[in-house]
C-alpha cells in the first residue's frame, strides 16, 4: 500500500525510490509488527479478562499449570493483526505469493478462532471437533496448493531440492500438491501441539520466520540464487516483507506471552503461524530444510505419535507425558528451563539450516 504510494511521490522527489529495496521494508515491516504488538497488547489483555476469555487447563498435567487457569487466551489474534497491517502497508500487493501466504495465514487463524471460542466462550471443552478442524485445513492447505501448482512459472517451483546436494532435484510434478497439503497442514499441527508452555512456540516461529525470510531474499534474487546454487524463484523476495512482519509481531507478542505469560495465543495464533511457515518453506522450495530447522516442532509432533501407538499397541506410554515439554516437566525440570533449552536447541537448528546454503 505505502509502496504504491511511493512509487507515485518518485514523481515529486527521487528520494521515495528508497522503498524500492526489499531490505527496508523488511526492516520497517519489523519495527510496525513490533510497534503494533506492543501498543495493541495491553488493551487485548484488558478486553479478554474483562470478557473472562481464559485459558482451561487439564486436571491431569503438571500441577503447576493449575495456576495458569484463566490466563487470557486467543491472544493470536494480536499476532495475526499486526503481521496483516504490517504485510499491507509495505509489501507489494500486487505479488501473488505476499497474497497466498497471508490468505493461508488467515484462513488457518480462522479456524483457531473457532476452536478457541467454542473452548472459552461457549464453554465447550471439545472445541472444535477433530474431524472437523482437520477437514477445513485440508481445503485450505489444498486450496494452495493447488493454486501454487496452476501458477507455477517454471519448473523448479515443483521440484523437490534436498539440500547438501547440489545436483539432485526431484521433479515433482502434480505429487507437489500432495507434499504441499502435508507440508501446510502438518507444520501448523506440530506449531500446535509445540505451544504448550509459556513463550515456548512463538520463538521457535520467529527465529524459523526469521531464517525463511532470508532463504526468500536469497532465492528471489538471481545473482545470488545462482551462487549459492538454490531454486530462483522470481516473485519470492517480496515474502521478506511477510517474513519480517512475523518476526516483529512474534517478538511483541513474546513480550506479553513470556514466563509468566499475561496471555496464551491459542489455537487462533499457532494453527496460522504454522501455516504460515509451510506455505513459505514450500514456495522457496526449503520444505526439507524447514523440517531441519523447526526441529522442536518435529519432536514435538513425533512424542505424542509415539506416545498415542505405544499405547494402543502394547498399553504402555514412553514418556510421562505428551507432548515432549510435559514430559521434562514431570521429570523435575522447572517450566522455564524446558523453554529455554528448547529455545536453544532451535537457534543450533535454525544455523544448521542456514548453513546448507553454503554446504552443497
Amino acid at each position: 500500500m505505502l509502496l504504491l504510494l511511493a512509487e507515485y511521490l518518485q514523481q515529486f522527489h527521487k528520494g521515495f525510490a528508497v522503498f524500492q529495496y526489499l531490505t527496508l521494508r523488511g526492516i520497517l515491516g519489523v519495527l510496525t509488527a513490533l510497534a503494533l504488538s506492543l501498543w495493541l497488547g495491553p488493551w487485548m489483555i484488558r478486553t479478554l479478562q474483562v470478557r473472562q476469555i481464559g485459558q482451561s487447563v487439564r486436571n491431569d498435567g503438571p500441577q503447576s499449570h493449575l495456576s495458569k487457569k484463566g490466563t487470557p487466551t486467543m491472544g493470536g489474534a494480536l499476532i495475526l493483526t499486526a503481521i496483516a497491517v504490517s504485510t499491507l502497508l509495505w509489501a507489494d500487493l500486487s505479488n501473488r505469493y505476499v497474497w497466498v501466504v497471508l490468505a493461508v495465514t488467515l484462513a488457518f487463524g480462522a479456524i483457531g478462532w473457532v476452536d478457541d471460542y467454542r473452548k472459552v466462550i461457549e464453554k465447550n471443552s471439545r472445541g472444535l471437533p477433530s474431524r472437523w478442524k482437520y477437514f477445513w485445513q485440508s481445503v485450505f492447505g489444498l486450496a494452495a496448493a493447488v493454486f501454487l501448482y496452476m501458477t507455477a512459472q517454471s519448473p523448479v517451483e515443483t521440484t523437490l531440492i534436498l539440500p547438501l546436494l547440489k545436483d539432485v532435484a526431484i521433479p515433482l510434478g502434480a505429487g507437489f500438491v500432495v507434499l504441499t497439503y502435508f507440508v501446510i497442514v502438518g507444520t501448523s499441527n506440530a506449531v500446535n501441539l509445540t505451544d504448550g508452555l509459556d513463550g515456548l512456540a512463538i520463538l521457535p516461529t520467529v527465529m524459523v520466520g526469521g531464517a525463511l525470510g532470508i532463504f526468500c531474499y536469497l532465492s528471489g534474487n538471481v545473482n545470488f540464487a545462482e551462487y549459492l546454487l538454490i531454486p530462483y524463484v522470481p516473485g519470492s523476495g517480496e515474502l521478506i516483507v511477510f517474513c519480517a512482519a512475523l518476526v516483529g509481531a512474534g517478538l511483541g507478542f513474546l513480550w506479553f506471552n513470556t514466563y509468566p505469560a499475561q496471555v496464551f495465543m491459542g489455537d487462533v495464533g499457532a494453527l496460522a503461524l504454522g501455516a504460515a511457515l509451510g506455505t513459505i518453506a514450500v514456495i522457496v522450495r526449503q520444505e526439507v530444510v524447514l523440517f531441519i530447522m523447526g526441529g522442536v516442532f518435529v519432536m514435538e509432533t513425533l512424542s505424542v505419535i509415539i506416545q498415542v501407538a505405544s499405547f494402543k499397541l502394547t498399553g504402555k506410554r514412553v514418556f510421562r507425558m505428551a507432548p515432549i515439554h510435559h514430559h521434562f516437566e514431570l521429570k523435575g525440570w522447572p517450566e522455564p528451563r524446558v523453554i529455554v533449552r528448547f529455545w536453544i536447541i532451535t537457534v543450533i537448528l535454525v544455523l544448521i539450516g542456514l548453513a546448507t546454503l553454503k554446504l552443497r
